[in-house]
């Protein structure tokens, strides 16, 4: 198990950044509205870009992240993760394996998306910081290759491991409450909050439905 693991707190709401996503609106522009709508954890995904434009994006939104106070995560890239100093990564089940990058970055937070038990628990035992789990409901924004796997499995996976869960896939402002009542620590929302015409005013929204403890 990770330094991290025991620790990590994660917001209720984690946020993605996918340039492919924004509808026709600057990444920068977007970024800030997110932080400006309360985002306190952001990954930065963007598969169509080159490295040395995903590395001049990732350095700009870790200098306004860390002026929010907000925590950035790389999608799949350690090496633009390194570059531009941001908190962590997150890799999938293809990418480079959990143990490999635990060498290169022991002081970083390292998540694994999942998508059953078995693969929960060996991220687990790997030694992730948490891990992504789904698709939770239908979703377009990516191909994961599994069919939705609703809030039953969720609540199978709340009881395997102790890791902090992020919840993925199709998550809205409508079925956000019942994801995290389900067991998630953390829910993903990209489409639904990057489609928005306020980003920040829908943050908000979405956060204010986060159950009180």
């Amino acid at each position: 198990m990770s330094a991290f693991s025991r620790k990590l707190n994660l917001p209720p709401l984690y946020s993605i950044l996918d340039p492919d996503q924004t509808r026709g609106r600057s990444s920068p522009e977007v970024l800030h509205q997110l932080l400006d709508g309360g985002v306190r954890l952001l990954q930065l995904r963007a598969k169509s870009l080159t490295s040395r434009e995903f590395l001049r994006l990732a350095v700009e939104a870790r200098e306004l992240t860390r002026l929010a106070n907000c925590r950035l995560v790389i999608n799949d890239r350690l090496d633009v993760a390194l570059a531009c100093g941001a908190d962590g990564v997150h890799l999938g089940q293809e990418d480079l394996p959990l143990q490999g990058a635990r060498k290169l970055v022991r002081e970083k937070i390292i998540g694994i998306s999942t998508h059953d038990v078995a693969q929960a628990r060996q991220a687990e035992r790997d030694g992730a910081d948490y891990i992504g789990f789904g698709p939770m409901f239908g979703t377009q924004t990516k191909d994961t290759g599994y069919a939705a796997r609703g809030v039953t499995m969720l609540a199978e996976i709340r009881q395997a491991v102790k890791l902090p869960i992020v919840a993925i896939g199709g998550i809205t402002e409508a079925n956000a409450r019942e994801v995290w009542q389900a067991g998630a620590d953390s829910v993903a929302i990209i489409s639904d909050i990057l489609s928005a015409s306020e980003i920040a005013i829908k943050v908000e929204r979405i956060l204010s439905l986060y159950p009180a403890s």
